[in-house]
């Protein structure tokens, strides 16, 4: 029968998700250019300013309206934050260009410990970063779609899984259809700065957002807006506008991802996301001060008219902005709203990109299971994909998908990635400098030790900020799930050194051959399987053989015997009795008495088994078999052969298994590694 013929649905099914598989040696097909390396690395950058925005001035609401005199301020401050760590992750993509990242720079640099405690920082991260970003989208797309409210949780649920279909499919295929949305949204973003810039400036016209007739009651905490109240609330800002910085790092992860010459274009992609995010968050605020746009974070502000609050539909600076800007173009208001919905979406696609081979690289060091550091049918790596993909969904659902709540645990693990990286990087230019002697490169390394003690500086600060301001508001839950990741590794590693150890081949050690090898074959009852069993273990030749079956049932056990005897089986039939109808513990004690009797003897006992086609007929035969062969593994001493006996059923899954041998569903993990 030809293979074509043998197809099902299911491998149709999966062929259609993921297309066609792609061998080892097609690995450079997947290289990405930079115009498609700016979409899939810097998407989570780009769209944060969606959202960063919000979140300053939700954050400066709490003082009310004279808070917001500070929003341009904190903006700039946030930009130029942006511009140091865009700098000097020019440097680390240069010097570390494995596609490591923070992790192996820390690792490198500073040891072991400080390089797990940047990988648990980035995992974390990872994960919010598809929670947020899809929970934004959720949030902004309501300014078009008013049905959404009150379904976010399960709309963003089912967003993170459409997300997971598509980066299974590869890198570059779910770069290059992510690239047009990207691209959609960067143009939307500047038309609208720059057409409401014009209409402002040049047109004269009075642009004003829909929130700008509503006044503000702060919360009384926060009032009077004086001293160290102002200076914490501003603190809490800034950190909450340095989510904006949030997906720089992937750059650096994804460098073997890009084409030659990997570090160039990757430095070349950082500027580029560096020069345009800045571009479009002071516009953003810009745009948000000229138009007296407001934003409020209910329950502890409330917006005013006439002096009394009001319930008013909240909505995010983008969807005022451009209903304000495109107020007599309609089109352009929702070609931005649904741009900014879809890069929203589309912006934890640089967590897709970023969490599986960190997590490789993690599993190749013995941190994380091997499982991880496969590659699936696309060349993509499947596992951590799914396990992210499950990570976030868990988030989404607990937080049901409210972005104000899930970004006080955002900032805290990319600022701990970035500030351990730029110290590690200074260490490194230390390093080198000791040693080289050519005036151009040392001119040249001690320029990027500048600019990365610059770096370490401003993160560092940043860092401070963000834990002091945010650490009450949720930050602590992120600080203890890096904990619990940080540890769980340390357990893995611990375990996966054992086992190498334990494994190892030792100098006369067990290469002594047993004195007898004793086969018992168990029986359940005289037929094919049990024939095949005996057959077997006489072709292995074993210094003795004997068969062995439980008297359950005494009438059953005395037919068993009589039918025995009546074949003429040359090989003795030994009855063992369970006075309580058990049928492992008699075995196991039988199999340990004679081990007793002859440590040295190896006991090999041969178990008969259906093979089965289907998941139900599992359920109904060698439930005895694998309760059986569970026990006698933690035995000393005895091996444990199973002998197969196909039913006709068991071809169909012969079938599948051979279309599906190709994808290697097992691989690495297979040979016990």
């Amino acid at each position: 029968m030809p293979y074509a013929s043998t197809v099902g649905l299911s491998d149709v099914g999966k062929r259609l998700l993921l297309g066609r598989k792609l061998r080892s040696t097609q690995l450079g097909e997947t290289l990405l250019p930079k115009r498609i390396a700016l979409p899939v690395f810097a998407s989570d950058a780009l769209s944060s300013v969606s959202y960063a925005p919000d979140e300053i001035l939700l954050t400066l609401s709490l003082a009310g309206l004279v808070a917001y005199s500070y929003s341009w301020k904190i903006a700039i401050l946030v930009a130029i934050v942006m511009l140091v760590v865009v700098a000097s992750y020019r440097q680390n993509v240069h010097a570390y260009p494995s596609g490591g990242g923070d992790y192996e720079v820390a690792t490198v640099n500073l040891g072991p410990n400080a390089g797990l405690t940047v990988a648990s920082a980035l995992l974390v991260d990872y994960v919010l970063t598809v929670a947020v970003s899809i929970s934004s989208g959720v949030a902004n797309a309501k300014s078009a779609l008013p049905f959404i409210d009150g379904h976010e949780t399960l709309i963003a649920a089912s967003a993170a899984l459409i997300l997971m279909a598509l980066n299974l499919r590869g890198v570059r295929e779910s770069g290059t259809l992510f690239a047009v949305p990207t691209y959609c949204f960067m143009v939307g973003i500047l038309a609208m700065v720059a057409y409401g810039l014009f209409r402002i400036f040049v047109l004269g016209e009075n642009l004003q957002a829909h929130s700008a007739q509503y006044g503000i009651q702060a919360d009384p905490r926060y009032e009077p807006f004086t001293g160290l109240v102002m200076v914490a609330l501003l603190a809490r800002a800034f950190s909450s506008g340095c989510a904006a910085l949030t997906g720089v790092e992937a750059i650096s992860n994804g460098v073997p991802a890009f084409k030659k010459p990997k570090s160039k274009n990757a430095a070349t992609t950082l500027l580029l996301l560096g020069t345009i995010a800045v571009t479009m968050l002071i516009g953003v605020i810009a745009l948000a001060n000229l138009t007296n746009l407001k934003l409020i974070d209910a329950p502890y502000s409330h917006y005013t008219l006439n002096g009394q609050p009001v319930e008013v539909i909240e909505e995010t600076a983008i969807g005022q902005l451009s209903a304000t800007v495109f107020s007599n173009f309609p089109f352009g208001f929702y070609f931005v709203v649904f741009a900014t919905m879809i890069i929203l979406f589309l912006a934890a696609n640089t967590a897709f990109n970023g969490f599986p081979v960190l997590g490789s690289i993690l599993a190749r060091d013995g941190y994380l299971p091997r499982q991880l550091h496969t590659r699936g049918d696309r060349l993509a790596y499947s596992n951590g994909i799914v396990v992210l993909t499950a990570l976030a969904i868990v988030l989404i659902v607990a937080f049901k998908a409210d972005v104000t709540a899930l970004i006080q645990l955002y900032v805290v693990g990319v600022f701990v990635s970035f500030t351990v990286s730029q110290l590690g990087m200074l260490r490194h230019w230390t390093r080198l400098l000791k040693t080289e002697t050519k005036v151009a490169v040392r001119r040249r390394m001690m320029r990027s030790r500048v600019i990365n003690a610059i770096g370490l500086t401003m993160t560092g600060a940043v860092l401070i900020i963000v834990l002091i301001s945010k650490f009450l508001q949720g930050a602590y839950i992120a600080i203890i799930a890096m904990a619990v990741i940080f540890v769980m590794m340390k357990g893995i590693q611990r375990h996966y050194k054992t086992v190498s150890a334990e494994t190892a081949l030792v100098e006369g050690e067990d290469r002594m051959l047993p004195s007898r090898v004793r086969a018992i074959v168990l029986v359940s009852k005289l037929h094919k399987p049990t024939l095949r069993a005996l057959a077997f273990a006489k072709a292995s030749r074993p210094s003795t053989l004997e068969a062995l079956t439980v008297a359950v049932d005494p009438e059953e056990t005395e037919q068993l015997v009589q039918t025995w005897e009546d074949a003429g089986i040359a090989v003795p039939l030994k009855v063992v009795a369970s006075p309580y109808r058990e049928v492992t513990n008699p075995i196991l004690d039988y199999v340990k008495n004679i081990r007793s009797e002859s440590p040295r003897d190896v006991v090999t006992v041969y178990i008969p088994e259906y093979v089965v086609g289907h998941w139900w007929e599992q359920i109904l035969h060698n439930q005895s078999a694998l309760r059986l062969k569970g026990r006698l593994l933690f035995t000393p001493g005895v091996m444990v052969t199973s002998v197969p006996y196909l039913l006709a059923s068991s071809g169909k899954a012969e079938q599948r298994f051979e279309r599906d041998d190709a994808a290697g569903t097992a691989r690495r993990s297979y040979y016990g590694r």
